[in-house]
């Protein structure tokens, strides 16, 4: 019964109880309370006269009580949902470990899209692993990774091992230097003279006289893969530096003066310039219309088709499809592949 039935049906009782003592205990108390005192009969009448009256109000609110506690025990109670729970329909049933591996230019988006499906597959761990695309690659065709994730298109020699490129999003490739540098535009081919060594100092740019370092990624970053092949360079380039990691880049040119770099454009940050290339400033929206020429795929790669692939990889797949997955791509900064 109801909170409020079980205050009703206290009440009444009690109600009741009490009529039923005043109309009969008191007529048997009277004379013990008078103590023999005798009443005229007039005065007697008058009484029964009122307890008559007081009888019907009694008894009229009494059935009022009464109705009211029958319709408030007849209700049902009813548990409302509190805001955080979901219908049994939306809960996943999935659980398991996802495992990831490759290209460290993916990892603000791969960490973010991770946490955010783990949100919603309570039952499910994704494992990122960011050791470069190439070794991301070789993790997935030993097995010991679900997904290889690279920042440049796949070989021939990893697609004959029944690799699939599944591109997720589009990246641009963003070519830095330290604060101090005058120089803030570059075309095509002077970005190749100073990769391959014929241009050494930024004076020969219209810049002051400093020697320029060179700084890049490390053989068999995605990063370095993409930014060669694009401008056609591979195995020529003269590094001053070669580090393992996007951050360690943006790191080193923002403390080096007269360096140059690249990363990926999701990560650039106040510490460091940015070139534009060819007129050309390197943002979403001018990758987008293709009028920034430093742009590479990122790849989600998979063992065999997607469709062929366990349950957990191809939910993976369709949280990256969905709305909610595409916002966050652009979240991070990168273009949509859809």
């Amino acid at each position: 019964m109801p909170h409020a039935g079980i205050f009703f049906y206290i009440f009444f009782t009690d109600f009741t109880f009490h009529i039923f003592f005043y109309l009969f205990f008191s007529d048997a108390c009277l004379p013990i309370l008078h103590k023999g005192c005798r009443i005229r009969s007039n005065e007697r009448k008058e009484e029964i006269n009122m307890k008559t009256k007081i009888t019907k109000v009694l008894l009229f609110i009494s059935a009022v009580l009464l109705t009211v506690t029958f319709a408030a025990g007849c209700q049902k109670s009813e548990t409302p949902k509190t805001s955080g729970e979901q219908p049994k329909s939306e809960q996943s049933s999935l659980s398991g470990t996802l495992q990831m591996a490759g290209s460290t230019s993916m990892e603000k988006m791969a960490n973010a899209l991770s946490e955010s499906f783990m949100q919603k597959n309570s039952g499910v761990t994704v494992n990122a692993e960011f050791i470069g695309s190439s070794a991301g690659i070789e993790a997935l065709a030993s097995g010991s990774a679900d997904i290889g994730n690279s920042s440049r298109s796949l070989k021939d020699s990893e697609k004959s091992q029944g690799i699939i490129e599944n591109i997720v999003a589009i990246d641009g490739i963003a070519v830095i230097t330290d604060k101090s540098n005058t120089v803030s535009d570059l075309t095509r081919e002077q970005l190749t003279d100073i990769y391959t060594g014929k241009i050494k100092n930024w004076s020969e740019l219209g810049g002051q006289s400093a020697a320029i370092v060179v700084i890049g990624r490390e053989a068999g970053s995605g990063t370095r893969g993409a930014f060669e092949e694009i401008l056609k360079i591979e195995d020529q380039c003269a590094y001053s530096n070669e580090l393992d990691s996007t951050g360690a880049v943006l790191s080193k040119v923002a403390s080096t003066p007269g360096s140059i770099g690249y990363v990926s454009l999701d990560v650039i940050d106040d510490s460091v310039n940015v070139f534009k290339l060819e007129g050309v400033e390197a943002t979403a929206e001018n990758i987008k219309a293709d009028t920034y020429f430093l742009q590479r795929p990122f790849v989600m790669a998979t063992k065999g088709e997607i469709s062929k692939q366990n349950d957990i990889v191809k939910a993976w797949f369709s949280y990256i499809d969905s709305d909610e997955g595409q916002a966050i791509i652009k979240k991070v900064g990168l273009i949509s592949a859809k």
